[in-house]
């Protein structure tokens, strides 16, 4: 059985011409480091990427649930459904609004929201569904919408033979006696039997959430650490960056036989070789996938597991952050990936770049040098237990020797060996 229990992940990526991620005003997004300006690609970009890639290898074309991140996950994948099947609205709006404050801030809604929402006529609400949009961005599995839909549309089912005329007249006013019945309903949903029917669904976040986290302020739902820590990337070197004046032509007008200019404006472009480091917690990733407690991660199923790092690993590498890909194509794959296995805490090796790397002759020689010195005094200063593979494009073999690894070996063999950190 391997005992490592992090996977760390460095990579170099060049890209030339590009702006991979703005700022604000639309500029490349930089950071000071050693100091010098460097072009900086934050850690929320990269994780973007390759959550959202969807070509060979991605994350969600495993057998598993993935999570959904929006304000608009209650009305748009559970109370519009059920209003589509032909349940009255008002009632749809009400036994989702419960569910929306019981799972996003702890609470249910008012006697006066019940009222507000059973009460408004539907036909003449068109807005009504609207309330059940939440005011931040949730993350939620897929597991979990698919209980709340039923759940929703089971209570809903409940009440059909005290209000059926309700089915019958979707804008029939309830009275008093017959909202106290719908709430009574909302009642018997209590927060205890919610949470224990939420924690006992199989991966109920989904693999995003698995992977990078969810943060919850209601205590029904469960809270994930991220087991995938990211770094934001940036240049070895100094920043690179120049404006690039352009214009669109409108190609029906013609001022004395020319064509016109119809705007014309300037962007900025920067290139470099960018610096990745990533951390896969082993533990924490089998814990959130199986549904375990950390510590009891070597006995749980992690095949799973496995398949995601190895996943990840291409992922990371071959995967391209960047804005502007019409105009830029800004697609890039690394030149070296190293990969750590070990259980001491993790460490960057981003200082290696602490003193901006020489962009001539070859920067890339260069980082290579850089990169070999800082890990062999490193190494040499705590001494190394742990393993590594190095994949490369270049002769390496200073690198290498320096790593105390034989000799590079392929990304797919890099990426089968950070798989079998995980397995028996």
């Amino acid at each position: 059985m391997n005992d490592s229990k992090f996977l760390q992940i460095h990579t170099l990526t060049s890209y030339p011409g590009t702006l991979l991620n703005r700022d604000d005003a639309g500029f490349a997004k930089r950071m000071p480091f050693g100091g010098a300006t460097r072009t900086r690609v934050s850690s929320q970009c990269l994780k973007y990427h390759w959550r959202n890639f969807d070509g060979e290898g991605a994350l969600y074309h495993m057998d598993v649930d993935r999570s959904i991140r929006s304000r608009t996950t209650f009305r748009d994948l559970v109370g519009r459904p059920l209003i589509e099947q032909g349940l009255p609205e008002r009632l749809v709006v009400a036994t989702v609004e419960t569910f929306v404050q019981r799972l996003v801030s702890d609470k249910k809604p008012s006697a006066t929201d019940y009222k507000q929402i059973l009460q408004s006529p539907s036909a003449s609400d068109e807005n009504l569904v609207d309330r059940l949009k939440t005011s931040q961005v949730t993350i939620f599995g897929e597991p979990e919408v698919r209980y709340i839909l039923n759940a929703s549309a089971e209570i809903i089912a409940g009440l059909k033979a005290e209000l059926s005329e309700l089915w019958d007249n979707p804008n029939l006013k309830l009275n008093a006696e017959q909202i106290s019945l719908v709430t009574d309903a909302f009642d018997k949903l209590s927060k205890g039997e919610l949470k224990a029917n939420m924690k006992a669904l199989e991966l109920a976040s989904g693999l995003d959430a698995a992977l990078f986290g969810r943060m919850v302020t209601s205590d029904v739902l469960s809270r994930g650490d991220a087991a995938i820590h990211v770094a934001h990337a940036f240049t070895v070197h100094e920043e690179a960056s120049e404006s690039d004046y352009f214009a669109a032509i409108d190609e029906l007008r013609r001022d004395g036989g020319e064509l016109g200019g119809g705007h014309i404006n300037s962007s900025e472009l920067t290139s470099g070789l960018f610096y990745g480091y990533t951390v896969i917690d082993i533990p924490l990733l089998v814990s959130n996938l199986e549904g375990c407690a950390r510590k009891d991660w070597k006995d749980a199923d992690r095949t799973l597991a496995a398949q995601v790092v190895e996943r990840f690993v291409k992922l990371a590498a071959t995967v391209s952050p960047g804005a502007k890909l019409g105009s830029t194509a800004p697609y890039a794959w690394a030149e070296c990936v190293l990969i750590e296995a070990g259980s001491a805490q993790p460490r960057t090796l981003a200082n290696a770049f602490r003193r901006p790397v020489r962009e001539q002759p070859d920067v890339l020689e260069n980082a290579y040098q850089a990169l070999g010195s800082y890990v062999h005094g490193i190494d040499q200063m705590y001494g190394h237990t742990g393993a590594r593979r190095l994949s490369a494009s270049a002769d390496v073999s200073g690198l290498a020797d320096a790593l105390g690894i034989p000799a590079p070996v392929s990304l797919p063999d890099s990426a089968q060996w950070a798989a079998a950190q995980l397995k028996e």
